[in-house]
């Protein structure tokens, strides 16, 4: 119990709550047809994050997000620059823009010395799920000892936080969210504001990626963001059940995830560990396969083209 309360409980409660917040996101994402938002947000995140640390000397999450939302602010410029003078779609010169600010951040990480403080490549992409200990976890009573709780590793705190404004957010923009996911002008029609709910909704999923980022890295945020959804797509077409199966599935990949991570390579006799925010995306992406194999909505039939 003592190994499991200092070394296995945070990192799992962090991968839970970041899978449920990033696919309660998600299906609105899927069902706008936009699930690489998270994906791009991950991407432009990172030189701002690294910028902002090198500026600032900090972690600290008020800097991130500001660090984050100045480089969302640049790539939007840096698009409508190449979009103009290459003359190109505003999608290829999305990709050129994610891509290029990306490796910047990657090169940014390397070339600063920003390793020493847990801000580094591996942590970027694979997280950081392996270093929540909880070293007060000494003892079941620590659960409900205040001077024991106060020792948690501060990313708990923050994903929990997120999980909550998600989950107003949900509750509070359900109407248009609904509305504006599957009929913008009739959305505009009764007065919901697509474009505002749109923009709440990039805002939220900005807020998620960002506060998830340090602890589980980006792989895992675009495959939360992505996977569940998409798997709980092809289980239903009613949009409660939808998110339902979706926060089954990404808390099933969660758990399932940090556990073969830790102790999958023991039941096979290796010596060794695994990432804990890759096996997460593992399963994820392993519960889609099966989706897409054995879900009762996998054959629907596509729409007609025009």
């Amino acid at each position: 119990m003592t190994e499991f309360l200092m070394l296995s409980l945070v990192p799992l409660l962090v991968a839970g709550l970041c899978s449920l917040s990033c696919a309660l996101l998600g299906n609105f994402l899927v069902l706008r047809r936009q699930a690489l938002i998270g994906d791009a947000i991950s991407h432009v995140a990172l030189p701002g994050i690294v910028a902002s640390f090198l500026l600032t000397g900090t972690l600290a999450p008020p800097a991130m997000l500001v660090g984050a939302g100045a480089a969302a602010l640049i790539t939007l410029a840096l698009i409508e620059l190449i979009r103009r003078l290459g003359r190109v779609e505003a999608s290829a010169a999305m990709g050129v823009a994610f891509t290029a600010l990306f490796a910047l951040g990657v090169l940014m990480l390397e070339w600063s010395g920003a390793s020493g403080v847990h801000l580094d490549v591996e942590h970027a992409l694979y997280g950081n799920l392996e270093s929540l200990v909880w070293f007060e976890g000494t003892r079941l009573a620590a659960l409900w000892d205040p001077q024991a709780l106060a020792g948690l590793p501060p990313q708990l705190s923050r994903v929990a936080w997120v999980a909550l404004l998600v989950s107003l957010f949900m509750m509070l923009a359900w109407r248009p969210l609904v509305l504006g996911s599957f009929d913008a002008a009739f959305a505009a029609s009764q007065g919901a504001r697509p474009g505002l709910t749109q923009l709440l909704l990039v805002v939220m999923v900005a807020v998620a990626a960002i506060a998830a980022f340090e602890a589980v890295g980006s792989i895992l945020v675009i495959a939360m963001f992505i996977c569940p959804p998409a798997a709980a797509r092809l289980m239903t077409d009613r949009l409660s059940h939808q998110l339902a199966w979706s926060q089954a599935f990404a808390l099933a990949s969660a758990v399932l995830g940090v556990v073969l991570a830790g102790h999958g390579p023991g039941w096979l006799g290796i010596d060794a560990g695994l990432s804990a925010a890759g096996m997460v995306s593992v399963v994820a992406g392993l519960i889609l396969l099966l989706a897409c194999r054995f879900g009762p909505r996998r054959h629907r039939a596509a729409p007609p083209p025009g």
